[in-house]
């Protein structure tokens, strides 16, 4: 049974969408929900679901990232996970942290990588006049958004489309494609996940 720890910023859609699948007969389990924010919204959530939480605030550390990824690594030691799963995670992570996770970590990012890597996905592919949008998880790397790509989801971007009404719509095919990947990436499958 693999061990997952889910780093979160925020609310924790993502998190509880891959808590959730992690039933029955899914060959891993979360045990451990690490946020860089105080009071995050997910980690209420992660606890009623009886998943041990953890927090390094970022903020103390200024910017010192190293020091800030050592206490990070302190906790994920403790829970010892074999897999992260970041899950709208705000933090940019160094060579040196992904380096010792390379192999073991994901992250769902809210465009068809390899477009739109970065922030204000949304609004991008509509400035640019796409027909699609989506979401993807990949592997994470040192590169930002450029690790290999482990399942895409696609929506169509509809005639008087909001970066936050597309958003909205992108947001249910995350929660049915992270679970789906992870599911995969667990039984140590790395074939794409492609949803419509």
């Amino acid at each position: 049974m693999k061990r997952v720890a889910i780093l979160i910023s925020g609310g924790g859609s993502n998190m509880v969408a891959l808590a959730e699948s992690m039933v029955g007969d899914h060959p891993a389990r979360p045990v451990l929900v690490l946020s860089n924010v105080p009071g995050a919204g997910g980690l209420a959530r992660a606890q009623a679901m009886g998943i041990p939480t953890a927090v390094v605030d970022h903020r103390p550390f200024g910017r010192d990232r190293a020091a800030f990824e050592a206490a990070l690594q302190a906790e994920l030691d403790r829970a010892a996970p074999d897999i992260l799963c970041l899950a709208g995670f705000m933090r940019v992570l160094t060579e040196g942290f992904v380096t010792a996770w390379a192999g073991r970590m994901l992250n769902i990012h809210p465009s068809l990588l390899p477009k739109y890597r970065g922030l204000d996905t949304h609004a991008r592919a509509i400035a640019a006049g796409d027909t699609q949008a989506g979401c993807s998880v990949h592997e994470v790397t040192a590169e930002l958004d450029g690790g290999p790509i482990l399942g895409q989801a696609r929506v169509p971007i509809l005639p008087g489309d909001t970066a936050g009404t597309l958003a909205a719509r992108v947001l249910p095919m995350e929660h049915l494609l992270y679970p789906a990947v992870l599911r995969r990436f667990a039984e140590g499958d790395k074939s794409p996940v492609l949803l419509p």
